[in-house]
């Protein structure tokens, strides 16, 4: 049995929020090992802000990529298989030859450094047509008017907990400019793919797999 993906409790945690869903809807619950929850909020929240308090700035990309690469390793110490891979720069874009789409077509997930309002953490789990599959923890009713998704194409889907809450135009991901949901300057971004090895497809047994 799988859990429904978590919102954030607080203002800063979203990105130890994405990593945790990112291993709950790549696993069983039985499967998760209670190491995983501990050493992500452990490692995590590691900013401080202006006035120098704590926690308060939330997760760095030192941390994510600490994070990544500890994730990788106990896949491959333990018998979960796991797998994760932490992506910065120009390597973090959707589309063609993209190793975020790659890991969405084959049943991977990403977690995402992105801008909404301020920089921001959410998962995404998959793609259908031009649109992308994403849970942001950042909780929003469907009921909710959200004017700056006007014209976007971004829309508010609260009827599958288990994968994600929002559709978000891929188009969206690959701006520069700081608009809900883009990525951002190219040098600034990061991402960490995510692998459940058991699962996880590849060019024997899809003919969607590219690169």
């Amino acid at each position: 049995m799988k859990s429904p993906l978590h919102y954030q409790f607080s203002e800063y945690d979203c990105g130890p929020t994405t990593m945790l869903n990112a291993v709950s809807f790549l696993f069983e619950r039985a499967e998760i090992p209670p190491e995983i929850i501990r050493n992500i909020m452990l490692y995590s929240l590691d900013c401080y802000n202006a006035k120098g308090e704590p926690c308060r700035a939330g997760t760095s990309r030192m941390a994510m990529m600490f994070l990544s690469n500890w994730l990788d390793g106990f896949g491959h110490a333990t018998n979960l298989p796991l797998s994760s891979r932490y992506l910065s720069g120009r390597q973090v874009f959707l589309g063609q030859e993209s190793y975020v789409s790659d890991a969405l077509r084959r049943g991977g997930v990403a977690v995402v450094r992105l801008f909404y309002d301020v920089e921001h953490y959410a998962l995404l789990t998959g793609e259908e047509e031009k649109e992308i599959l994403m849970f942001d923890p950042w909780y929003l009713p469907k009921s909710a008017e959200k004017p700056e998704f006007s014209g976007t194409g971004i829309t508010i889907d609260c009827d599958h907990p288990f994968a994600f809450n929002r559709r978000v135009p891929e188009g969206c991901f690959n701006k520069e400019e700081l608009t809900p949901y883009a990525l951002g300057p190219v040098e600034d971004r990061e991402a960490v793919i995510l692998f459940n090895e058991r699962t996880k497809k590849t060019a024997a047994n899809t003919i969607e797999y590219f690169i």
